[in-house]
């Protein structure tokens, strides 16, 4: 393995990491204030999910790993929202109908989808807001949508190549993207981009049905 390989791994490792360990923090900190035994409940349920992140990044970077289980997509994207809620984030969820049960690894998905969303973040407005909506018809779709700049077409074909910032001056590292696809990809699904400038950007992830 060369220097510089172990130098990109370890660069994806700490990105990786520090979204759930954001939640912990956020987490923590919220437990520590004067919550009621319900919330306690949710919130210790949260910190359950970000250790199991943290744990099976650190044990098992490649995010082509799937260990795919029957899983409720819905109870999944919620758990994502109020994980990304906690840190601050100002998440607007739409569920339309009800998502039926798939073959997926949770916490791959959950990545992918932290990803998406902080990526939203960094290029949307300060006080924009991130709108998620999750459908299904003849696959799982769940799409993030930033009020951002905005990407232009001839870039498009750019933005899930590693290490790639359209942007120099952002906080983005030019990995999440990428990794978020691999995961998708992994799934035998699709992550696709739409984007118009001056309006914002939607990333839609879709989910093969699991087989009859």
């Amino acid at each position: 393995m060369t220097p510089s390989l172990d130098a990109e791994r370890l660069a994806v490792l700490v990105h990786e990491v520090r979204s759930p360990v954001a939640a912990l923090s956020a987490i923590a900190e919220a437990l520590d204030g004067d919550t009621d035994v319900e919330t306690r409940g949710e919130l210790v349920r949260l910190v359950t999910l970000a250790c199991r992140g943290v744990e099976r990044v650190v044990t098992d970077a490649a995010a082509a790993s799937i260990r795919s289980e029957p899983i409720d997509p819905e109870q999944l994207v919620r758990d994502v929202v109020a994980g990304a809620a906690v840190r601050g984030a100002h998440v607007e969820l739409t569920m339309v109908g009800e998502l039926p049960a798939i073959d997926a690894d949770p916490s791959r998905l959950r990545q992918a989808l932290d990803n998406l969303i902080a990526n939203a973040l960094v290029h949307g407005p300060a006080d924009g807001l991130v709108s998620i909506r999750a459908e299904a018809a003849s696959a799982v779709r769940i799409s993030v949508t930033d009020r951002g700049p905005g990407i232009a077409a001839d870039e498009l074909h750019r933005i899930f190549d590693v290490g790639v910032r359209l942007d120099p001056a952002s906080r983005g590292s030019g990995f999440g993207l990428p990794l978020a696809r691999a995961i998708v990809d992994g799934h035998g699904g699709s992550l696709t981009v739409t984007s118009t400038l001056g309006e914002g950007t939607t990333f839609t992830i879709a989910l093969p049905l699991r087989r009859a």
